[in-house]
């Protein structure tokens, strides 16, 4: 799910109705509780809460619907002060189904950039200090003029069907009775084609084919850019790479196993996929 249409990003100064902060800490964004105390809502400007924020590590992020969005990086020290009474931290993954789902997509969008401005201080040449220029997400070495972007990492999500109402799930340890579908990395040099066949080959041992594109997601763990494809299984017998999975199965349509999260773009294909072959049965 991309950030919403209408979020303009902004690396200069920002003017709205209200200003919304994300403050980030070592265990998590610092929120409130809503209203009704069902879900997380972001910290409000005022000018108290306003003096308290770091100006060194606050980031502009942009705005929606008039709303000015910042974060900031906050020491844990802080979060005792009486101006955050009422506030707790809370992790990025808890914003799914939590936060509105414009302001969880902006939480991850903050909390990439702060991971990247906190491991882009000094030059990987020469170790000189890095600084932001402004006007674009890149950061310049003082002494070399090395310039340095935000990382971001290709990872696949492998979607193996039959052709028919079969699909071929991993399971790994720690995931109790969850299943996903599979998932790696983009390798150097290697085509987003290529990892599929290298994937399913590696972690199952099976031959794939007539591949298509099934959507992206970014995924702020800390930086991933997640890309789907649907894989059709053409031959071989299951063979599971034992250092990452523990088991590969597969499972009919109407009898699937526990998946994962909705919010995640594998949870997306597979019910794109279940919607698609339960609709056939009806025709």
């Amino acid at each position: 799910m991309p950030l919403h249409p209408d979020f303009t990003r902004s690396y200069d100064s920002l003017e709205g109705s209200k200003t919304c902060w994300l403050p980030l800490t070592d265990k998590g964004f610092l929120c409130r509780a809503t209203a009704d105390g069902s879900g997380i809502a972001l910290l409000e400007e005022t000018p108290a809460l306003a003096k308290l924020f770091p100006a060194a590590s606050t980031i502009p992020l942009g705005t929606l619907n008039g709303v000015v969005y910042k974060a900031c990086e906050l020491p844990l020290d802080l979060i005792s002060h009486p101006e955050f009474e009422g506030c707790s931290c809370v992790d990025l993954r808890k914003f799914y189904g939590a936060a509105s789902n414009e302001e969880t997509l902006i939480a991850g969008y903050a909390a990439q950039i702060l991971h990247w401005i906190r491991t882009s201080n000094f030059c990987p040449i020469c170790g000189g200090t890095m600084s932001n220029p402004g006007k674009e997400w890149m950061r310049k070495c003082s002494s070399c003029g090395h310039e340095r972007y935000p990382h971001v990492c290709p990872a696949l999500l492998i979607l193996v069907h039959d052709g028919a109402d079969g699909i071929l799930m991993a399971h790994k340890p720690g995931w109790g009775n969850r299943y996903s579908i599979f998932a790696g990395f983009v390798l150097p040099g290697e085509s987003l084609e290529e990892c599929v066949h290298r994937e399913v080959d590696e972690e199952a041992g099976v031959v794939v084919g007539e591949l298509a594109y099934a959507g992206s997601q970014p995924w702020p763990y800390p930086q991933q850019l997640m890309i789907g494809f649907r894989a059709r299984y053409l031959g071989g017998e299951i063979q599971i790479d034992e250092e990452e999975l523990d088991d590969s199965r597969w499972f009919q349509v109407d009898a699937l196993p526990e998946l994962p999260g909705w919010q995640s773009l594998s949870r997306q294909m597979i019910e794109a996929w279940r919607e698609e072959r339960l609709t056939l049965r009806k025709v």
